[in-house]
């Protein structure tokens, strides 16, 4: 995967605005496992990791929570109200209903931090709008004497989208494609604006009306890819990760992987069907996963194989009965995949299983 790097200015531009509000970076930088005095004496253009960036981010928002809870840019990355919307949303199926609560959400907390998103969707295209409201950007973040203080009401705007651009492609495991992205605010600079096309990819429009971006409708019923168990790495290092999906998006398997689910009783969407979803061509599909040196067969084979296990190991389910969810038409047929893809059949391997945990029980009690 692509290194993703930042510029030393931006670590530079983040420690002059801590400072300027009265703020000790030191213990920042520490609390970031970085060193306050390296990241000075770097040239402006020097290229950092945007892991350490993302750390050192976090560790401002979390200081700038006990001035007020309020933060105005990026959505609110970092903060803790941004981490409960993640959880609220990281368990929906769908991309559709991850958004719908989301917006719930939004409407919830807007008292608190002055900003939420709404979806709109006319026919084969859905807009995503932020909202902000410019009284949410509190004067303690806006010290007089900061050159960028006129500019953030746009940097609230776009950035806002941008997070949300890519924390939906987080969630579906790949690159959100765009058709376009308004920003309802003045436009503070051509390098400002080429950034912002270039993270989401798709062309952005400064000074419009509304403040959205558009993408296909299908996209909504792209399956969430994320758990709660990859939930807590994403916020530890969010930026990166947002950087990651936008500029190197996941494996197109992870994609169908996320398309297809782990409920198959009404049957697998067919190649045609998933090359429509994924806005690719047949060819197109083929070559990608050629190049990833798999195919659509084995990945429905990892992708079934892998909801069997889960049933298998967390439930009481009946083996006829888990046949039937994974879209065999008959239990023998599932015992035969089952035991080619592992080795074993369905019972042996869920006998394996309950006798180790019995045994790691055994274990914690005599200790």
């Amino acid at each position: 995967m692509e290194q993703i790097t930042v510029v030393a200015s931006k670590f530079h531009d983040l420690i002059d605005y801590l400072e300027r509000l009265g703020i000790d970076v030191a213990p920042v930088a520490a609390e970031a496992s970085c060193s306050l005095a390296e990241l000075r004496n770097y040239a402006p253009d020097e290229p950092l990791s945007s892991q350490s960036y993302s750390r050192f981010y976090q560790a401002s928002v979390r200081r700038l929570q006990t001035i007020n809870s309020t933060i105005p840019w990026a959505a609110g990355l970092g903060s803790d109200i941004f981490e409960f919307l993640c959880y609220a949303i990281v368990s929906a199926p769908t991309l559709r209903e991850a958004l719908q609560r989301a917006e719930r959400f939004g409407a919830a907390t807007q008292s608190l931090t002055g900003h939420s998103i709404r979806i709109e969707q006319v026919g084969e295209r859905t807009k995503l709008h932020y909202q902000i409201e410019p009284s949410a950007i509190s004067p303690l973040f806006t010290p007089a004497d900061w050159s960028k203080s006129q500019s953030l009401a746009t940097v609230a705007r776009a950035s806002g989208l941008m997070v949300w651009h890519g924390l939906c492609g987080w969630l579906i495991g790949h690159a959100l494609e765009s058709y376009k992205m308004t920003v309802a605010a003045p436009c503070i600079g051509e390098v400002y604006q080429n950034n912002v096309a270039q993270a989401v990819g798709c062309h952005v429009l400064f000074g419009a009306n509304e403040n959205a971006f558009e993408f296909p409708s299908a996209a909504l019923d792209y399956r969430v890819v994320q758990t709660k168990d990859t939930l807590q790495s994403f916020l530890d290092a969010s930026i990166y990760q947002l950087s990651s999906v936008e500029r190197q998006p996941a494996s197109i398997s992870s994609a169908i992987k996320g398309l297809l689910g782990a409920d198959f009783s009404a049957g697998l969407p067919s190649f045609s069907d998933v090359a429509e979803r994924l806005h690719m061509s047949e060819s197109s599909l083929r070559r990608r996963l050629l190049a990833e040196e798999t195919s659509f067969q084995i990945i429905k084979d990892q992708v079934r194989c892998e909801a069997a296990m889960n049933h298998l190991k967390s439930s009481a389910i009946k083996i006829n009965e888990l046949a039937e969810l994974l879209g065999f038409a008959e239990p023998s047929s599932f015992v035969r995949s089952f035991r080619h893809w592992t080795g074993i059949t369905p019972k042996s391997y869920r006998d394996q299983h309950q006798t180790s945990a019995k045994t790691v029980q055994q274990t914690a009690s005599n200790l």
